[in-house]
């Protein structure tokens, strides 16, 4: 009943929106596309993939122009009719269902449920206006490629592009009327639900400049006081006149028919100062063309990490996620190599990069394994921010944004990335990250960033479900797996002692075990059972205010009892025997939702949320490798696509994309340890360019979308008896050829 009327309210909702929306009809968009042709592998990224379908289980993507890791994403905010932005679409700033756009700013979060940054926002309009308004836009006049994100808007006569570089933001305005033109910059801007404060701007048109600066308080800078941000500016063409309002500037040009004007601008939150030096450092000179070709070279660069041989669609489907996996973490670090700190204190990054907008209670998961094999530069920066977070905010963060703890989520995932790091070869501090590890993992720290209830856990050895704690079982199991990584990282350092000390909290996760029910259930502080009901999933507490499923982060029992990552083989004797083990997962995956991107996912496998998306690989671990090729197969067919609810559900900083591109290939990592879990590759052939000059070459025969049962596998000729590899084998390069057939009894493993 409640799954009709959810649907009822959101049809009705886009059709009001579509009603009143889509005003207008046009030709195609003209853009220099031509002139600036996209790479080998650039060519085939849709950046329009996974920002429509169901609001909440969307990707929560945005088209906007960026350069790999940069900070500046430059691109459409957009609204419903009347400037609505309901039911948490457009948390990126743009929702594809929307059909008008509010104007065109410099920052948002990439595939996350929390709207931020959207600040110093570009309006372009035609004749005398006081207010800027949202003019109504069709997706036959838009387009986007690596770096470039393009627009005609009727309402205003123009054809809106932009470009960008890591910290600059380039907007080119090509008018096609003769009203008077004018670009409006609202200084106060930020994304619907967010608010700003101190937003001042100052123009000069003698000069052609203007600089602004404002704090932010979004769903995350808002929980750390506010993060403030600075532009300095620059235009190419004449102003009648520069007007000012309580927050902003007109820039009045007169008739521009057939002209254009470029705004070219830096970003900085560091000082206006560093803005301006970010703006000529990284521009200079360089016209709005140049200054694309060269974001484009550098998309190149980064996706060509992945030369694939596989038919159209599976490329734009492979090279659009690993397009979206090098959307974040943010580059924070000005030219002159500052940044703001999670003190608030100006430092500078030596040797290294400073990152932040790290999703981590996802990326771990995932991508952080992506970039440790293929953009390791990228892996070490990461791992050096966490430690300066750390040494200037007191502890590590779970989910870092700009400067300070957002809190989302819970445990302390940085104790994966930093094992698997360490394991796999990334140089750091790694006794400066054990030690701040153990603070995190002991509770030894009151704030944002610790454990919650980590006294209780500490006691009872299990987070009891009646102390006024939610999620107690999935927090439980999180600790366990982060405790699990404290211990491969205190045995490879050879602390015998700690090394015993944390695997045996790692353990932790079987103190919920109720081997009457098999499953992870919710425990009281007397010992007791909690009420378990495994088909539900908690977002019915969210939806009716009740805390009837509260012991599971977003999810349901069913999608949490998968939960050990790092102890898979235990878990399969949990279930008593690897015959059940196998027969109640394939329940579980045969239990997912009939759609990519339904609206409520139900309690079976669900790809869209983080706590089981490893779990048709679990297979592996009770004898039914097949299982694992065939489900893994599925999903690469049935919950990924090229359209714009390709996903199924937010991408979280590129976490399912990383699933898809890891899986597209045949392996896939066991997050927080060097071991990856053979799958079923649905490409014919990979080559990945490592580190070193090294090569890794995936040949897979006879694919096809019956052939999906792995039948051999040999690295460097020899052949695999089990399916997993490692590591230290792929790193160092070499030749992985899988031979693939449709005859599930002749599995290899």
């Amino acid at each position: 009943m409640m799954r009709n009327v959810l649907r009822a309210c959101i049809s009705i909702l886009l059709s009001v929106e579509l009603l009143f929306g889509a005003a207008f009809t046009g030709a195609p968009v003209r853009t220099a596309l031509a002139d600036v042709p996209a790479g080998d592998c650039g060519k085939y990224v849709n950046a329009f993939v996974g920002t429509g379908g169901i609001p909440w289980m969307c990707g929560m993507l945005s088209p906007a122009a960026c350069a790999p890791f940069g900070c500046v994403r430059l691109g459409p905010d957009t609204c419903a009719a009347g400037g609505i932005a309901a039911l948490k679409t457009n948390t990126s700033g743009y929702y594809y269902e929307h059909r008008h756009i509010l104007g065109f700013s410099f920052g948002r979060l990439s595939g996350t449920g929390a709207r931020d940054y959207g600040m110093f926002r570009v309006t372009p309009a035609a004749g005398r206006r006081s207010k800027p308004s949202a003019p109504a836009f069709s997706h036959a006049q838009e387009t986007a490629s690596p770096g470039y994100y393009a627009v005609y808007l009727p309402a205003a006569g123009a054809l809106c592009e932009m470009t960008a570089t890591a910290h600059t933001g380039v907007q080119r305005f090509t008018f096609r009327t003769g009203k008077d033109a004018s670009l409006y910059l609202d200084a106060a801007s930020t994304l619907s639900g967010c608010h700003t404060e101190n937003a001042v701007v100052t123009a000069d048109a003698q000069t052609r400049t203007l600089t602004a600066e404002t704090t932010l308080f979004g769903v995350f800078t808002g929980r750390f006081g506010g993060m403030t941000a600075y532009l300095y500016a620059e235009w190419d063409a004449d102003v009648r006149s520069v007007e000012k309002t309580d927050a902003g500037v007109w820039l009045r040009f007169g008739n521009m028919k057939d002209r254009s004007v470029t705004l070219r601008a830096g970003i900085s939150f560091v000082s206006a100062e560093n803005a301006k030096e970010n703006l000529y450092s990284e521009a200079g000179a360089l016209s709005f063309d140049e200054i694309r070709a060269q974001t484009a070279d550098a998309w190149e660069m980064r996706l060509s990490a992945v030369r694939l041989d596989a038919d159209e669609n599976v490329k734009t489907v492979f090279y659009t996620a690993l397009y979206h996996t090098m959307v974040m973490p943010t580059d924070f670090t000005d030219a002159d190599g500052s940044y703001l700190g999670f003190d608030d204190k100006v430092h500078e990054a030596e040797g290294f990069t400073y990152r932040t907008d790290m999703s981590l209670w996802d990326t771990v998961r995932n991508v952080h394994s992506l970039y440790t094999l293929i953009a390791p530069d990228v892996q070490k920066d990461c791992v050096e921010s966490l430690l300066c977070m750390a040494d200037q905010g007191s502890v590590l963060p779970r989910w870092p944004m700009g400067n300070g703890y957002s809190g989302s989520m819970f445990g302390n995932p940085a104790n994966v990335l930093f094992a698997e790091s360490y394991l796999k070869g990334i140089p750091f501090d790694v006794r400066k990250a054990y030690d701040a590890m153990k603070t995190s993992s002991d509770g030894r720290h009151e704030g944002v960033a610790d454990r919650d209830g980590a006294a209780e856990y500490n006691a009872y050895g299990y987070l009891p479900d009646d102390l006024g704690y939610d999620d107690s079982v999935s927090k439980t199991l999180e600790y366990s797996w982060e405790d699990a990584a404290l211990a491969l990282l205190a045995d490879a350092l050879e602390l015998s002692d700690d090394a015993a000390y944390y695997a045996d909290r790692a353990q932790n996760y079987r103190n919920l075990w109720d081997d009457g029910t098999k499953y992870f259930r919710p425990k009281n502080s007397d010992g007791s059972w909690g009420a378990l009901r495994p088909r539900l999933i908690s977002f019915i507490d969210d939806i009716f205010g009740t805390d009837i499923v509260r012991a599971y982060c977003e999810g349901s029992a069913r999608q949490w009892r998968w939960g050990t990552t790092q102890d898979p083989d235990a878990l399969v004797t949990l279930f008593g025997s690897k015959d059940y083990f196998a027969r109640e997962l394939d329940r579980f995956m045969r239990d997912a939702a009939p759609v990519r991107g339904a609206i409520d996912p139900g309690s079976g496998f669900w790809i869209g949320n983080q706590h089981d998306i490893h779990a048709p690989y679990l297979f592996n671990h009770a004898d039914r490798a097949d299982l694992t090729q065939k489900w893994v197969r599925w999903a690469l067919d049935k919950r990924f696509s090229a359209d714009a609810d390709g996903l199924d559900g937010n991408d979280d900083g590129g976490t399912l994309s990383a699933w898809y591109v890891f899986s597209a290939m045949g392996f896939y990592p066991i997050a927080g340890s060097d071991r990856y879990w053979i799958g079923s590759p649905c490409v014919d052939g990979a080559e990945l360019t490592l580190p070193g000059g090294r090569t890794l070459t995936v040949s897979v025969q006879n694919q096809g979308k019956k052939n999906v049962y792995v039948c051999a596998v040999t690295f460097n000729g020899e052949a695999l008896t089990a399916p997993f590899l490692t590591h230290n084998q792929l790193a160092n390069g070499g030749e992985l050829v899988f031979t693939m057939t449709d005859n599930a009894r002749a599995c290899a493993f």
